[in-house]
């Protein structure tokens, strides 16, 4: 993890000037050229898809018009024409007759009349009102511009061609325009078109999704590497993505990570040193203390006055007392480091509770304590250490003598909570947020703390001004 770590610190150190203040690496960017790019399509593909659809509609040969005797006008016009070619040098009688059947056979339907160079009208069919039976020059003319302008499809043609001679009349084909209409096609161009946007449209939708998706992506990975811890106890470096947003929170995610570490292995330094130096200072303390013990049992048996026995007797309390920090400190620092031997087994821990209680009477009795012990016959077993347990209550005791003497009461009982029996020790003493003459760090009720969760035990405060309850309850 270690080595991972550096190697991360020396690739951030390198590559991170490259990438400071690069717009184009932004989420932001890429997203702009996503929209611009959709923008730019949409011009270049609709000409294009237009023409395909052109081409594809042309191709269709389902596509029909009305009547199939007239696919078109211009191929209408062509056979017309050599209809009127095919009777050159024909009498009149062989016109009409050819007229009548190429009416019933290639052009039904239709209306079919010719015209001789006399102007005469020699044959309608059908009889045709508004036709003259005398044509002038000005009627021909009026009718070739009504002819071009409106009404039915309208083909005058010179028989015989009309190229060497005129002199065998013209005929006339007017067929109704209707009869060219192809069957409509702009419901069809409408739904193309509007497929067409819905692609386009579902396009950009599918590459925002796989934008947004790729980026919720990363932010799941960032997500999960925070709630997972690696053996140190610290969330696990993750490997940085593009040089964009979420890669720069990635980076700072990194460098908090690496910032926890080292400031991880300068608190294991700090707790290493004072655990060294608690332990040196303890047994470098204990050696004097000793010496004065022995002198102050050489003063003692010397003929004093009653004030100085006073004073030896006063020391003796002092030199306990501060032996007893000193077995404090040593039990702090092994439970701390989590070298204290623990061994907890099945015992009853009122029996404990009743013999360390009967070692402080006497001290209870000598300070004026009221003493209320409420503890019922039968066992209460708990998962304990013995030792511990032991140390636990003494340090109890010890703490309503220096801390709450002023109530003159300690009680010890137990009582109900939930369905499981609790073991109260409780004082009437001033309360622990007030300061008492004898308060010192507070290495006692930690160590109380310490124990009661090697134990496994849960414990609970209360305190006030009018004293201070303590509850020990088994979590097993």
């Amino acid at each position: 993890m270690n080595g991972m770590r550096k190697r991360w610190a020396w690739w951030r150190r390198s590559s991170r000037p490259a990438q400071r203040g690069r717009f184009r690496n932004s989420l932001l960017f890429r997203y702009l050229v996503i929209i611009v790019l959709a923008m730019m399509l949409l011009p270049i593909v609709l000409p294009v898809t237009t023409l395909i659809y052109s081409i594809l509609l042309n191709l269709q040969t389902d596509i029909k018009p009305k009547n199939p005797y007239y696919p078109s006008t211009t191929h209408t016009e062509h056979s017309w024409h050599r209809e009127a070619i095919d009777l050159k040098g024909a009498n009149p009688e062989q016109i009409s007759a050819h007229l009548r059947k190429i009416q019933q056979d290639m052009f039904p339907d239709s209306q079919i009349f010719w015209v001789d160079t006399a102007g005469l009208t020699r044959l309608e069919l059908p009889t045709q009102p508004t036709i003259p039976k005398q044509w002038s020059a000005a009627q021909a003319i009026a009718f070739m511009k009504q002819a071009s302008s409106e009404g039915p499809f309208t083909v005058v043609a010179f028989i015989g061609g009309g190229k060497d001679d005129v002199n065998q009349g013209y005929m006339v084909l007017k067929v109704p325009r209707s009869f060219f209409e192809h069957p409509t096609s702009d419901n069809g161009m409408l739904m193309y078109y509007l497929l067409f946007i819905l692609l386009v449209l579902g396009a950009f939708i599918f590459v925002s999704l796989l934008f947004f998706g790729g980026i919720r992506r990363r932010l799941l990975q960032l997500q999960a590497a925070m709630s997972q811890r690696g053996e140190d106890g610290l969330p696990i470096l993750v490997a940085t993505g593009r040089p964009d947003e979420i890669g720069k929170l990635e980076e700072s995610f990194n460098r908090m990570v690496e910032q926890l570490a080292e400031s991880r292995g300068r608190e294991r330094q700090e707790e290493e040193l004072r655990k060294r130096l608690v332990a040196d200072l303890s047994h470098d303390i204990r050696t004097p203390l000793t010496v004065v013990r022995s002198h102050l049992y050489t003063l003692d048996a010397e003929n004093l006055s009653s004030k100085g026995k006073q004073s030896i007797t006063l020391m003796e309390n002092k030199l306990k007392d501060l032996g007893s920090l000193i077995d404090n400190l040593l039990t702090y620092n092994l439970l701390s480091s989590g070298k204290y031997t623990m061994n907890n087994e099945p015992r009853d821990i009122l029996r404990l509770v009743r013999e360390c209680a009967a070692s402080w009477y006497p001290v209870w009795e000598k300070e004026g304590f009221e003493v209320d012990i409420d503890l019922p016959e039968h066992s209460l077993v708990w998962n304990v250490d013995e030792q511990g347990f032991r140390r636990l209550l003494d340090n109890l005791f010890q703490n309503v003598v220096r801390h709450a003497a002023s109530g003159r009461y300690i009680g010890i009982q137990v009582q109900r909570d939930n369905g499981r029996e609790a073991l109260v020790i409780a004082d009437k003493g001033p309360g622990m947020e007030q300061q008492s003459s004898e308060k010192g760090a507070g290495i006692g009720l930690a160590i109380t703390e310490l124990l009661a969760r090697e134990m496994n035990l849960e414990r609970e405060i209360s305190s006030s001004s009018a004293g201070t309850q303590i509850r020990f309850l088994n979590k097993t």
